[in-house]
């Protein structure tokens, strides 16, 4: 009887057409890299206007929130079938180094959005030469 109601058993139920209006939607998925003296954070958020993406930083953490707002309202009676999310999301992403985030800046170009994040002096990287030098061999047994 279980498999009766199993999802696969009943693939073309409107499933969505119940749910509420608003809903949370996956969270973007993040590429976070150094490049230069910058921290860059990219995030894919397909079908959403910049209007309605929040960039935060704070305590070296970078928030990013988002909504995606459905354009039309089509009677539901009318609907085959409706796969498009719609609904909020945040997604947080410690930072793996100190940033200046007063001089953040973010730009949204087909669907990714670019945050640009300089490192502080401190964090920044600088390459250090160490001497490489040759152990003295031991012998085994002697005290």
């Amino acid at each position: 009887m279980d498999d009766f109601f199993d999802i696969r058993a009943r693939g073309w139920w409107p499933e969505r057409w119940s749910l509420p209006a608003v809903l949370e939607i996956e969270p973007p998925s993040l590429d976070s890299y150094e490049e230069e003296d910058d921290l860059v954070i990219k995030a894919e958020l397909p079908g959403l206007e910049k209007e309605n993406i929040e960039v935060n930083v704070a305590d070296r953490t970078l928030t990013i929130k988002g909504e995606k707002k459905k354009q039309e309202e089509v009677d539901e009676e009318n609907y085959y079938h409706s796969e498009l999310s719609y609904g909020s999301f945040h997604r947080s992403l410690e930072l793996p180094v100190e940033v200046e985030a007063e001089k953040a800046t973010a730009s949204l170009k087909n669907g990714i959005l670019e945050v640009r994040l300089p490192k502080t002096e401190a964090a920044r990287l600088k390459e250090i030469k160490v001497a490489v030098r040759e152990q003295p061999t031991t012998s085994v047994g002697r005290n």
